[in-house]
Formats: C-alpha cells, sequence, structure tokens
C-alpha cells in the first residue's frame, strides 16, 4: 500500500535522522515497523514566523519495497546516418533540442559560437582579470549558454509549456543531485553545471550527433521562404533542410543579420536596472528571524522575491543568487552588465540579486522608433555603453551604496564586493534614465519596510543588470516555424519564448518536435 502525505516538522525534527518515519507513522496511526520506505516529492521551507518549518510531500510504502526505477526513461537512438536537424546555438533550448531530435531519429548538427565548457574558463578568466571581452566566448556565449555559469537555477513558472519534470530527470540522467527532484526551489550550482553539460554533449556524440565549436554562423542564404543554406565565419558554407534558431537573448549579430534580410522581428518589452550586494548573514538575520546570530546549519543561505508597483511600473527582484557572486557578462568590449551565480553549496558571504524595472516599448521608447523593432535593443545597449564610461572604460563597474543611490549622493566610499574586476563609485542616481533611477529608488525603499534591513549603507548597488530577457521578439506561427521563412525555428529566450534553463529547455524540445514533425 501507498499513501500519500503532506508533513511539517520544525527545526528540531528536522535534525533527527527518523523524523519523517517517525511523523509518517503517527499520521497514519501505524506501527513504524510497518514503513518500508518513505519517497520524498517535495521539499520547502516556511520561514515566515519564528517558528521555521519543513514542509514535506512524501509516499508511505507500507509494507512493500520502494520502486528502484525513474518513470522516466530516454530512448536515444544511432542517428549517425538519419536526416539532419541544423541547431544554432548550444544553450539549454540548443542542448534539449538535439536531445529530443535524437529520440525521434533524427540526427542533430550544432552550431555554437563559443568553446567547449572547458576552454570557455579561459575567456572568464580573462574577462574577470584583465578586463578582455571574448566577443565569442564568454559568460554568455560557449557550451551551455548562460545557463552553465549561473546559480543553476530550475524553478520554473512555465508548467504549462511542457513536462517540467522530465527535464530534471534529463539533468538527473546526465549528472545533476537527484535532489533538484524534490527541492521546491531547485538549484544545481555553478561549480557542477559544467560536468553536466560536458555530459549532455558526450550523449549528442555518442549517438551520432555533430557539435561544432568555434563556429559562429554569419549569414542565410534565403530561396523561395527557406534557408537553404548558412554561412560560417570561417568561410564554410552549409547546406541545410531545418534550422532551429536557439542562440540566445544576447546574440544581438543574429538579430541584425535577420533584419538586414528583411526578416520579421518585433520589439520585445524587458526589464533593467542593477544588482545589489548584501553580506549574506543581513538576508540570513531577516529571513530567518536571526538578526545578530549566525542562521541553524540545517537552513540554506536565505533568498528573497520582492516586487513592488511604482507608478504602474513593476520594479522586481530577478534571479536572487544567495551565497554567490557578482560576474561581468558583457558579450562585447566597450560595455559593462553584470550577473550573478552561485556555488552548489551557496557558501560565499554575499547575497546578490538584480533589481530590475519594467521598460514598455509603447510608451518608453519613442524616441528610438527609427530603429524599428531593434529599438529596446538600441535601449538596453545604450545603458550598457554608459555603464562601460562610467566605470573608467573597462570591466570595472559603476556602484553605490544602496542609501546614497536612494538619497542622491555620491558615495565616498563602497563596501568589499564579490565583483572580480572591482568596482568604481558613479553617480548611479544621475546616470540612470529617470524612469529607470525613479522608479528603482521608490522601489528599494518599499522593498525596505517589506524586509526590514534590507534598506542598508552595507548593500552596494552594481550596474548594469540588463540581460534580464531578449529585447527582440522572432516571430513564429502555431508550427512553431517563422511565419515568413518555412524551415526556421525561433527557440528558447533568443526567439522571446523562454525565461531560464527550465523553460529554454522546454521550448528546445518542442521546437526539435516541430521540426521532426516535418
Amino acid at each position: 500500500m501507498v499513501k500519500s502525505l503532506q508533513v511539517r516538522i520544525n527545526l528540531q525534527q528536522e535534525a533527527q535522522p527518523d523524523a519523517l518515519l517517525q511523523k509518517a507513522a503517527f499520521d497514519l496511526n501505524i506501527d513504524a515497523s510497518e514503513i518500508s520506505g518513505i519517497k520524498i516529492l517535495r521539499k520547502s521551507i516556511d520561514a515566515r514566523k519564528r517558528n521555521i518549518m519543513f514542509n514535506y510531500k512524501i509516499e508511505v510504502y507500507i509494507n512493500e519495497p520502494l520502486p528502484e526505477k525513474s518513470d522516466y526513461t530516454f530512448d536515444y537512438k544511432d542517428v549517425s546516418n538519419a536526416k539532419p536537424i541544423h541547431i544554432i546555438g548550444f544553450g539549454p533550448a540548443g542542448m534539449w533540442a538535439a536531445l529530443r531530435c535524437i529520440e525521434l531519429g533524427f540526427k542533430p548538427i550544432v552550431l555554437e559560437r563559443g568553446k567547449n565548457v572547458q576552454e570557455r574558463r579561459r575567456d572568464l578568466k580573462a574577462i574577470n582579470q584583465d578586463h578582455i571581452v571574448n566577443e565569442d566566448s564568454n559568460y554568455c556565449f560557449g557550451e551551455g549558454g548562460a545557463g552553465t555559469y549561473s546559480d543553476g537555477k530550475l524553478y520554473t513558472r512555465s508548467l504549462k509549456r511542457g513536462d517540467v519534470r522530465r527535464i530534471f530527470e534529463n539533468l538527473v540522467y546526465h549528472g545533476a543531485t537527484d535532489q533538484i527532484l524534490v527541492d521546491a526551489h531547485p538549484h544545481i550550482g555553478t561549480n557542477k553545471l559544467p560536468k553536466v553539460v560536458k555530459n549532455i554533449r558526450e550523449t549528442i556524440l555518442q549517438y551520432g550527433g555533430v557539435v561544432h565549436f568555434e563556429t559562429r554562423v554569419t549569414d542565410f542564404t534565403i530561396k523561395s521562404d527557406k534557408i537553404v543554406a548558412i554561412q560560417l565565419q570561417n568561410g564554410n558554407e552549409l547546406d541545410v533542410e531545418k534550422v532551429i534558431l536557439a542562440t540566445g537573448h544576447s546574440a544581438r549579430d543574429i538579430f541584425y543579420l535577420l533584419h538586414e534580410k528583411n526578416i520579421e522581428l518585433k520589439a520585445k518589452s524587458f526589464a533593467m536596472g542593477v544588482r545589489v550586494e548584501h553580506p549574506q548573514e543581513i538576508i540570513d538575520g531577516i529571513q530567518y528571524h536571526c538578526k545578530g546570530q549566525p542562521r541553524d546549519e540545517l537552513l540554506p543561505a536565505a533568498a528573497y522575491s520582492l516586487v513592488e508597483q511604482v507608478n504602474n511600473r513593476g520594479v522586481y527582484s530577478f534571479c536572487m543568487c544567495p551565497g554567490g557572486f557578482i560576474v561581468p557578462a558583457a558579450t562585447d568590449n566597450g560595455e559593462v552588465v553584470v550577473n550573478g551565480m552561485s556555488p552548489s553549496k551557496r557558501n560565499n558571504k554575499f547575497a546578490n540579486s538584480g533589481i530590475v524595472v519594467e521598460i514598455n516599448i509603447e510608451r518608453d521608447l519613442h524616441k528610438l522608433e527609427k530603429f524599428g523593432p531593434l529599438k529596446a535593443l538600441e535601449y538596453q545597449k545604450n545603458l550598457e555603453r554608459l555603464a562601460f564610461t562610467a566605470g573608467g572604460r573597462t570591466q570595472t563597474a559603476p556602484a553605490q551604496r544602496l542609501t546614497d543611490f536612494v538619497e542622491v549622493k555620491l558615495s565616498t566610499t563602497l563596501n568589499e564586493t564579490s565583483y572580480q574586476p572591482g568596482l568604481k563609485s558613479s553617480p548611479l542616481h544621475s546616470l540612470f534614465p529617470k524612469l529607470i533611477g525613479n522608479s528603482l529608488r521608490k522601489g528599494f525603499k518599499a522593498f525596505g519596510e517589506k524586509m526590514k534591513g534590507f534598506y542598508t549603507e552595507e548593500a552596494n548597488i552594481i550596474g548594469v543588470e540588463s540581460r534580464t530577457s531578449s529585447p527582440v521578439n522572432i516571430p513564429r506561427n502555431e508550427t512553431l516555424e517563422h511565419p515568413q521563412i518555412s524551415n526556421l525555428f525561433p527557440c528558447g529566450e533568443g526567439g522571446g519564448y523562454a525565461g531560464g534553463i527550465v523553460s529554454a529547455a522546454m521550448d528546445g524540445e518542442r521546437c526539435a518536435e516541430a521540426a521532426c514533425a516535418q
């Protein structure tokens, strides 16, 4: 017999190895010896009150063994001689598109502008230490895309877009911890993601797929409303039948290429702002009601999620990284972009999060109408160039104490930071456009009311957080093809159809299914 239960236990009980067993036996009014096993389906923490509780959703196996295997299997088959489908980009969308092609009996040929995950590390070191941006290999471009060097956050609200559990099981199949199947807000960690990414590549190669690194697409040959060939930066040309475009939200050259060829694009609303960085102990103290004391060792580094409406405009936290680092995410020299990541243990002494403001393409960008569907992209670029200048024309980032920004004064000193290229005190309050600066100031004050202690001079704000999502949408129809180019399948974050690792992976699978179905 199998019984499903919702169980709540406190911190003291969580420390006991048999707490779930004893609680399940008590709730079911049976002897603990009758329980042959417990399967944890979901685990979350309720820290709203001082008596912190752990919520569990479990299946209790009574006088019968736990199943040994997952309900999910991945039927990869040899596609060495199968029909090819070309995939541009090898981030989450491109990776899962390739895996799904193999399951469906098609040969994925992946074209990735960046380097493999091992070689990519040297270029990340060059950004952090030498302030040199390799435009094809950086925190956004390369094997695994931006997701490889991130927190590996897997939480998604895109529950209707595909089978979320299937993506999680596939990550476990490729080496991720099975804890991601349980946690309410799962993450893998930037230190463990490279191995998972490498394992996915090896699966693709093992079953006959092809992955080309350092292979940037520079042009398309279009005949009769179809892409018939792809030109590469090395001068080679590839004949193609189906193309899945999974280049990510920062591949600006692809947007420009499509626009130059009069292929329909649309400007897309997005969000921009800053990274705010606190000592992790401040966030722990607020969230776990333990100000001045270390958090309990059973509790993970505390996170937060904040949102406020300011003059009918959303201001909200984005990509919150407890126990994490701020990293330089520029994809071109002459710009400064910041992002966040965390290791699996989330054991760094800082917490950081994007705090961003909604940019509405209809009411905010009328001065950039001459750029047509690329007007939001130009707005994004302008702010990144301004940050580059304000930071001293290196990857040093402009920064300000949080309280000084809100009070509209220059910071004479800055707090310690995790951002390796360094910070330069800058008047971000005057550098930002009013619609962003004013909204951030009011938003930070409101967040300080919601989280007492969040609004503090011990926090820095660092600019700019600008790559929250694509500023361009590549349209597609009900068959997931571009309405003009019948064999082009815009996919993932770059097309405007995803907002993270899981949603991008699910969209990659959907596009692969659509391409293979034809």
